[in-house]
């Protein structure tokens, strides 16, 4: 064996690495030594490698089969970077975008149902038992008679014949399937998706979420219904539901159907790599901030569908012969009024439609001093649009005392307008970097 002129000029150095092998642990230890002396670069331009390697002067004994074993696995942890997470297929996205689309379906029903007055026929609420309609004549006359009990018959529909309470039942039968429909087009694909593997560790936490609000949905609308069907003996009101409860129901709807819209739009639309300019940040607010106003606006329309608000004051932009009525404030104390006095909510839903709109109108505006590209102008475009044509069908809707098509038709008008904002928020997201 020849041995390196420096390792024979110290003879006992040499005869300490000749002697027997080293324990275990000082092996292993030894063996990610030599890993890691077979990353440094050499002098020369290479790697120092083997028993001869290209640095000048150095000597490394080979190692055990086992330990080499480690060294290469070391080096290809090293020299290998870590993979990206795998990216989430795309039919995910589309199974979310149908979501919110069945979410939209299961609001436009149940503002048409509270249009027509049927939320009330259903007195009870069972999850399978309730999914089977009467069909005899005996079992409808029978559901007829447990909704003559309730104050809504005896106050409101006591002439109602039984042809007519049929009408009014399937109305509620309907939006209650739906959202049966709703559920199970949420839980069954997700857990399939689960299964596949196809879902990343922040896209389950996203889908557990989205899943447990839509039952968590299911149950606030039973809970709403119940507050209609109490008996009041000191009220001589028309029956109605809560509209505190009202509006949590259709919040809840909202945010379920926005954060399906735009995690399936942020999934199936690629990123634009827009130039990160102090204009577009403050357009990218801009669009944050008309999305909320936007949000707040469909949720204070809860409200007036809770009180009949939009009964009050038939007229615009004057309420009746005044800009700001009378009785604006005539509850006591005044944050009553906010939610509980007709006047105020129509008038609060009256400003906030005013804003909305105004908001649009400057975010188009501002936006074509920004280049962007088609896909967002085609955006900001739309939403300007749906919001006019919004407008126009709130003035209508009011001016004609609210006629159920139309009205439902500005129900649905008000989906259309956050689906603009979302869409184009979702065109404005920055860039990971």
């Amino acid at each position: 064996m020849v041995t390196p002129r420096c390792v024979r000029k110290c003879s006992p150095c040499f005869r300490r690495r000749a002697r027997a092998p080293l324990p275990g642990s000082l092996g292993m230890l030894r063996a990610a030594r030599g890993g890691v002396r077979l990353l440094l670069p050499a002098r020369g331009g290479g790697a120092a490698e083997g028993r001869g390697g290209s640095v000048p002067g150095l000597f490394l004994p080979p190692l055990p089969p086992p330990q080499r074993r480690l060294q290469r696995r070391l080096l290809q942890q090293v020299s290998q970077p870590a993979a990206p997470p795998p990216a989430t297929p795309p039919a995910v996205g589309r199974w979310l975008l149908a979501c919110s689309g069945a979410v939209a379906g299961a609001v436009v029903l149940g503002g048409v149902t509270r249009l027509t007055e049927s939320g009330l026929s259903m007195v009870d609420w069972h999850l399978v038992k309730e999914m089977k309609p009467p069909r005899t004549q005996q079992e409808w006359e029978a559901e007829f008679q447990k909704y003559q009990q309730f104050p809504e018959f005896k106050i409101l529909n006591h002439d109602m014949t039984l042809t007519e309470f049929k009408f009014i039942w399937y109305m509620e039968y309907s939006h209650r399937m739906w959202g049966r429909v709703v559920g199970l087009a949420y839980i069954l694909p997700a857990a399939y998706f689960w299964r596949k593997g196809w879902l990343s560790r922040p896209m389950k936490g996203c889908v557990l979420a989205l899943c447990g609000l839509v039952c968590f949905q299911g149950l606030l609308g039973w809970y709403m219904v119940k507050s209609g069907l109490e008996e009041k003996p000191d009220s001589y009101d028309i029956p109605r539901v809560s509209q505190y409860r009202l509006a949590a129901h259709l919040g809840s709807a909202l945010v379920l159907y926005s954060a399906s819209l735009w995690t399936g739009l942020s999934l199936l639309l690629p990123l634009h790599k827009l130039p990160e300019s102090h204009q577009l940040l403050r357009l990218r607010q801009f669009a944050h901030g008309t999305t909320a106003l936007i949000f707040l606006t469909a949720l204070s329309g809860a409200f007036v569908a809770g009180l009949d608000a939009g009964l009050v004051y038939n007229s615009f932009p004057k309420m009746g012969e005044r800009w700001i009525p009378d009785d604006l404030l005539a509850f006591s104390p005044v944050l009553r009024n906010i939610f509980e006095n007709p006047t105020t909510v129509q008038f609060d839903h009256r400003i906030l439609g005013i804003a909305s709109v105004t908001a649009v109108t400057a975010l188009y505006l501002f936006s074509r001093k920004i280049p962007l590209p088609r896909r967002t102008r085609m955006a900001v475009t739309s939403l300007l649009a749906v919001a006019c044509v919004q407008v126009g069908l709130g003035i209508s809707t009011l001016l004609l005392y609210v006629p159920t098509p139309l009205a439902a038709t500005h129900q649905s008008g008000s989906l259309a307008l956050l689906s603009m904002a979302l869409w184009l928020m979702s065109e404005l997201r920055r860039v990971p970097k």
